[in-house]
């Protein structure tokens, strides 16, 4: 079986990851049969060949779950997409006021699309 996993180089407590095509019953530093990219964990670098990752999991290779963690959460470039921990670390009563501001904002955006229709038909109808 073919699996698509990391495979650790780098110092002592400093990792950094190769993204990799590899039998399942070889070493984790065994020869693999691709590469598609690099991962540091450190600096949350990561460079990624989406395409050719896609094509072999359409193959039948297992990707491991940090891997497909990595393939989903990353662009076209092949670079990572973090979502904002804020949020996360923010108390109740700070979101729900996050959220009361953001749909405020919407609301005002809906007015001001209105109006921009009112003042077209206005024109429209003045012209006629």
């Amino acid at each position: 079986m073919v699996k698509i996993r990391l495979k650790r180089l780098g110092n002592k407590k400093n990792p950094y990851y190769r993204i990799v095509v590899i039998n399942s019953d070889q070493k984790r530093e065994g020869a693999p049969l691709a590469e598609l990219g690099t991962y540091n964990p450190k600096t949350k670098d990561m460079k990624l060949n989406k395409n050719l990752a896609l094509e072999w999991v359409s193959k039948g290779a297992q990707p491991s779950d940090t891997v497909s963690y990595l393939i989903k959460n990353c662009d076209d470039e092949g670079k990572l997409i973090y979502k904002e921990k804020t949020e996360k670390k923010l108390s109740k009563k700070a979101l729900a006021k996050l959220e009361a501001e953001k749909e405020a904002q919407a609301k005002a955006a809906e007015e001001a699309a209105a109006a921009e229709n009112t003042e077209e038909v206005v024109e429209a109808a003045s012209e006629a």
